[in-house]
């Protein structure tokens, strides 16, 4: 960055207490106050330089010795002993960092050139418009200094001008950047022998400003038409990274993120930042990345956006849904109170996904591929979310029923997270299982995935002498059906025969007088021995029963002779029809 040095002589002012002085032969003849700081002075340097000087001093009359109150310089201290060190000569830097207090301070005390020849306003003027307007760092930097004194930085243009100097620098083709700008891209750094600057070179610079001056550049660089709405997406995003919280780690962190951890003032700047920066999302489909758009509309739930906010957003993501991954669904809810309690919002994607169904809806010719694609994703986060120790079955099951029937060719996703959920959830209610399975169509489900499911003794013993049935057939074998349940009760007796010869050999033991102590403390009793053994029995007596009724009960539901239900659509299924019609 530039600068410019004015001045020769050493600086020789020195603090004692709150009272600043100059080294000289001379004893002070001018007091001026500035807020907390009283300056010792003298009227030859600095009168002739500062028309307002001129003017106080001339009002009080012929006095030895005067004092001034400047408290509302533009500056405070800082600036006016800038003013005053050029008045005497001494040595001053000037730079991009304090040449808005000085040149607001300078037309404050009038030290035009219609007081003097060369004054101060003249080479600060000189110096902005030879050094500052014409670097890219330096524009920025006096840019955000204006913050400190917005209305005197306006009504003396400087806003506006290093507005234009910064956006003639960003429409500059890559190819003609000379000067020296911020990139931190990851990777960018080793590659070597770059042709020219990357299109989005100016996006990290500009992102250091505030809210206000920020926007003011982008919209102006929108107005112009001359950038691609990517790279309107990508400044928004580098800025959005760098203020909003956690907006870098995927997804926002509720112990840094939620208004109840920020004090009121700063949770306020946040959502007007947020806010700001969703107006100037361009409407182009595409200029930002669905994930952002996710992660900015986390954030407007977790930070309290207005619903008009909420709904734009909403209507933004459900544009782009088919380009998500199931980690940008991974919206956290305002009720994640910490880091253990986390909550996957599933109501936010919900209503993103009803969104892009009723707009799916209305479009004509729209592509089956597309809402299928939506279908795999939201099966996908599914099987994510149901590794959630707070989920309840409602709101999955919820979610699975947002998308129609076409939308999922198969069930095989569906039912995984389903498997998950009760692995994750051993407490499931029997209502609640249901509730899960009530949504998986078993005429979907693959033959792998269904040979797993009749071997699943998570899943109510319905839903497997369905699987088992509509598997059967799928095979479209009348005879395979019988034999395989035939299979499944001759399991089943031997199973209780296995028991009944234990439970014999058990009962012989005991006749004999087997009553032994085990190792561990006092043996068993003969009565508690045989009721134990014949609760067993009784169960299994009791699930064979359940499965051949279950199971008579599908054969006799399903059967397409009395539901009109079609047993296959192969060639094979067709003839087995015409075979049971004659």
């Amino acid at each position: 960055m530039k600068f410019m040095r004015l001045g020769t002589r050493p600086d020789n002012f020195y603090t004692e207490e709150a009272i600043r002085t100059i080294l000289s032969d001379l004893p002070s003849d001018l007091t001026i106050c500035v807020n907390n700081i009283t300056y010792l002075l003298h009227r030859f340097p600095l009168v002739p330089k500062c028309g307002l000087l001129q003017r106080l001093c001339s009002d009080r009359g012929d006095c030895s010795r005067f004092a001034l109150e400047l408290h509302d310089i533009p500056g405070g201290e800082g600036a006016f002993e800038l003013c005053a060190k050029f008045c005497y000569g001494i040595t001053i830097d000037l730079s991009a960092h304090n040449f808005v207090p000085a040149i607001c301070a300078a037309k404050f005390l009038q030290m035009t050139d219609s007081v003097e020849k060369g004054n101060f306003v003249s080479k600060l003027e000189a110096f902005f418009n030879s050094c500052i307007l014409e670097g890219w760092k330096d524009s920025i930097v006096t840019l955000q200094t204006t913050v400190m004194l917005p209305e005197w930085s306006e009504n003396l243009g400087i806003i506006r001008r290093c507005i234009d100097s910064i956006v003639e620098k960003v429409l500059t083709p890559p190819t003609k950047v000379r000067w020296s700008y911020t990139y931190t891209r990851e990777g960018y750094a080793q590659k070597k022998h770059h042709q020219s600057a990357p299109k989005d070179w100016w996006t990290e610079d500009i992102a250091n400003l505030d809210i206000d001056l920020f926007r003011c550049i982008i919209n102006t660089v929108k107005l112009t038409n001359m950038l691609p709405p990517q790279l309107i997406g990508e400044a928004l995003h580098v800025y959005s990274c760098i203020w909003l919280p956690d907006l870098t780690s995927g997804r926002p962190n509720p112990e840094t993120s939620t208004a109840s951890q920020m004090s009121k003032q700063e949770s306020v700047n946040k959502k007007g930042q947020l806010e700001t920066i969703i107006s100037m999302i361009p409407e182009d489909k595409g200029s930002v990345s669905v994930g952002f758009l996710l992660r900015l509309l986390s954030l407007a739930n977790l930070l309290g956006a207005s619903p008009v906010i909420k709904t734009q957003l909403i209507k933004r993501c459900s544009l782009q849904l088919e380009d998500a991954t199931p980690n940008d669904l991974l919206l956290l809810s305002s009720d994640s109170c910490d880091d253990k309690d986390h909550i996957h919002d599933i109501a936010l994607v919900k209503a993103v996904v009803e969104s892009f169904i009723m707009r799916w809806r209305r479009q004509p010719n729209s592509s089956e591929d597309l809402i299928r694609k939506v279908g795999e994703l939201t099966d996908s986060y599914l099987k994510m979310v149901a590794r959630d120790a707070n989920m309840p079955v409602q709101k999955l099951v919820s979610l699975a029923k947002t998308l129609p029937e076409f939308a999922r060719p198969q069930h095989d996703n569906l039912y995984k997270a389903i498997n998950i959920y009760l692995k994750e959830h051993p407490g499931t209610s029997k209502e609640e299982k249901k509730q899960l399975c009530s949504i998986i169509d078993c005429q979907k489900l693959s033959p792998g995935v269904c040979a797993h499911a009749v071997k699943n003794e998570k899943l109510p013993l319905r839903m497997v002498v369905q699987v088992l049935f509509f598997d059967q057939e799928r095979s479209g074998s009348k005879t395979t059906v019988g034999h395989d349940f035939e299979q499944l009760k001759t399991r089943n007796i031997q199973s209780e025969t296995q028991s009944s010869k234990a439970k014999d050999e058990l009962k012989n033991k005991l006749v004999l007088g087997s009553g032994e102590e085990s190792s561990g403390g006092r043996s068993k009793t003969p009565d508690t021995t045989r009721q134990t053994l014949e609760q067993e029995s009784k169960h299994k007596s009791r699930r064979k029963k359940v499965v051949e009724m279950g199971f008579k009960k599908e054969r006799e539901t399903m059967d397409p002779r009395k539901t009109g239900i079609q047993r296959s659509r192969s060639h094979d299924g067709h003839n087995n029809n015409k075979g049971r019609e004659r």
